[in-house]
């Protein structure tokens, strides 16, 4: 309290010029205090929001992975699309293939029709294989330049041979819909 009172005496004790100087000062004083709050407030506030964008990217950058695998596997899969022709069969991709047991049979099946694609399916059966011939055949079908569908795989070893494996699958061949080829 004292102090107060001595600060009130101070100011009384001043000429009048010197009041005023000091009057300016603590309008000066006052306004860097203002001008200091609304910009540490600004700052504060801009703080809040890089974090909180900091925080979105964070959930965002797997999402981008997720993203970019899928489109990378969609482009594949269009690219794969673009490479089938009209006369293309499953027939002629297992031949091309070249992997072929004691006997091969193809009966076609009734595909499913997608708004993009049509479904050439089939059931195969190919007799007396190696398991590496399976193996490689099955692995040619899925990663090979046309696009193909597993559904079902039924792979079965021989009465008569060990060594030799039936194999029973069927497959689809992917075609674009005649409506969407370009």
């Amino acid at each position: 309290m004292r102090l107060l009172t001595d600060a009130i005496d101070l100011w009384r004790g001043l000429e009048s010029r010197s009041r005023l100087w000091a009057g300016y000062g603590l309008i000066a004083l006052l306004l860097l205090t203002l001008a200091w709050s609304a910009l540490a407030g600004k700052t504060a506030a801009l703080e809040q929001k890089r974090v909180a964008r900091e925080e979105v990217l964070k959930e965002l950058l797997p999402l981008k992975v997720v993203y970019l695998a899928a489109k990378q596997s969609s482009d594949l899969l269009t690219g794969r699309l673009a490479s089938v022709r009209p006369d293309d069969s499953l027939a002629k991709v297992i031949e091309e293939i070249g992997i072929k047991g004691k006997s091969v049979k193809i009966v076609p099946i009734k595909g499913e029709e997608h708004s993009n694609f049509i479904e050439d399916a089939a059931d195969v059966r190919i007799e007396g294989l190696t398991a590496n011939e399976a193996i490689n055949l099955v692995y040619r079908l899925e990663k090979g330049s046309r696009p193909t569908v597993l559904k079902k795989a039924d792979l079965r070893v021989r009465f008569d041979d060990p060594s030799r494996l039936d194999l029973s699958m069927i497959v689809a061949l992917l075609k674009p819909a005649p409506g969407t080829a370009k």
